[in-house]
């Protein structure tokens, strides 16, 4: 397995450097392409600047809805045509929001790129937002609602959390919306956000597969090309103030197992005070919950057994600022308390202690890894093109990965840890079950197609 991954260490900054094409359109369409030739495949996603980062209070969820209503049809394209062409021809697509964008994907036969490009084209400006349709996909959002969050403890916490460890950032606003706001949504809400960034100079489009740059560029222009920029209004920043204590917040929901998440205040890539902080927060990561031999796992779970699940996560890819999150599960017979404080102290050794060369190495190898294994999909190379583009930062930071990663030093994760890791940028959550009723079950997330 070291053999293994040292291999792949070797080989990464030859997968990431394959060809990457960057275009903008007339219109102020960006378009990017990245060449993979291994299979006569292609796959092609537009990205569009907004989320529900970009939302406020009273229509929340309005980006999520809207995705929905994408595949509704146009005057030239009735409602599950779109779906209905793609499955044809042998492909699939669907769609995604996330805090920072709304993207809309496809994956087929390099020969049929242009069907996807066109069907896109069309919906971008021409959707058909009808009232009687509009209310029944606001049903279907409310029970999914219903289903992924309410009816789900550990969904419900985190967003409980989340809401919690932010006060002014728009990171606070759940992704689904607040269940007030979807029952009183109107197409109005619907249309007025359409108009507003559904636009080709608020959009990217991402193509990566067994393509020619120059042909893709040319579909781009004709497909995309006649449609009409829209002046953008730029977010108002929405800033989150200073934490300055420990935050802590108590979830009662019906349920059968207990669990906690703890979040500290950190920077991403776009907001860092050092440019090495954000990768050394990314080492951190892999040190504590990076497989089985990370510390978390071989600590909580395998050596002490007071956990039946523990992780730990960062994001360095977003728009704005968020957070280094632990969670657990308490094992049989141990308290929320003993986990917690389990979770603590593993975060004072990072704090205080030097990580080894030898498990700095390991951890270093197995991120890298990831990166490497992730390079067989053509639908991930596009999603880290798409949501580098979409943040601010560009898909050049891609290539940079790598070494940045390799150049971070046992010090400086515990200098990051030190300075983010600490008790006034803390919140901190926990779910405590309560009887189910009778005949009812906890439940967990349950997919559903167009949405995401």
């Amino acid at each position: 397995m070291i053999r293994r991954l040292m291999l792949a260490l070797m080989i990464v900054p030859l997968s990431l450097q394959a060809a990457v094409h960057e275009y903008r359109l007339a219109n102020g369409m960006k378009v990017v392409v990245k060449e993979d030739h291994r299979a006569p495949v292609v796959v092609s996603q537009v990205w569009y600047k907004v989320g529900s980062t970009y939302e406020h209070d009273g229509i929340t969820g309005v980006s999520h809805a809207l995705e929905h209503m994408m595949f509704k049809g146009t005057p030239k394209h009735p409602a599950g045509e779109f779906s209905r062409i793609i499955a044809e021809l042998g492909g699939r697509e669907n769609a995604f929001t996330a805090r920072d964008y709304t993207a809309y994907f496809q994956q087929l036969h390099k020969d049929r790129l242009a069907v996807a490009l066109e069907l896109e084209a069309d919906r971008m400006r021409n959707l058909r937002l009808q009232p009687a349709e509009f209310d029944k996909e606001r049903r279907v959002v409310i029970e999914e609602r219903r289903l992924r969050t309410e009816d789900n403890p550990q969904s419900l916490t985190f967003e409980t959390f989340t809401a919690t460890a932010f006060q002014a950032s728009p990171n606070r606003i759940p992704i689904v919306g607040w269940m007030s706001d979807l029952e009183s949504m109107s197409i109005e809400d619907l249309k007025a956000w359409y108009r507003r960034w559904y636009t080709p100079n608020n959009a990217t489009l991402v193509v990566v597969g067994d393509v020619d740059p120059q042909r893709v560029l040319a579909l781009a222009r004709e497909h995309f090309g006649p449609i009409a920029p829209f002046d953008l209004e730029v977010p108002k920043p929405r800033r989150e103030p200073e934490q300055r204590g420990v935050r802590r917040v108590t979830v009662k929901a019906p349920g059968k197992l207990p669990f906690v998440v703890l979040g500290y205040k950190t920077p991403n890539l776009k907001e860092a005070e050092k440019e090495w902080e954000p990768y050394a927060l990314e080492v951190l990561a892999g040190l504590l919950d990076g497989g089985a031999s990370s510390r978390l796992s071989k600590n909580l779970v395998r050596g002490q057994q007071i956990a039946t699940s523990a992780g730990a996560g960062y994001g360095l890819y977003s728009r704005l600022p968020g957070l280094f999150t632990f969670s657990a599960v308490p094992a049989n017979g141990h308290s929320l308390e003993e986990v917690e404080g389990a979770l603590r102290k593993e975060i004072e050794k990072v704090r205080k202690e030097l990580v080894s060369d030898r498990e700095l190495q390991r951890v270093k190898i197995g991120v890298v890894a990831s990166a490497v294994y992730e390079q067989d999909s053509l639908f991930y190379q596009a999603m880290q093109i798409g949501i580098t583009e979409t943040v601010g930062l560009g898909h050049e930071v891609l290539e940079e990965y790598v070494e940045r990663v390799q150049s971070i030093t046992a010090d400086q994760v515990r200098q990051v840890a030190e300075k983010y890791l600490q008790e006034d940028r803390l919140t901190i959550a926990v779910m405590e079950p309560q009887p189910l009723e009778r005949g009812s079950r906890p439940r967990g997330n349950v997919g559903g197609r167009h949405g995401g």
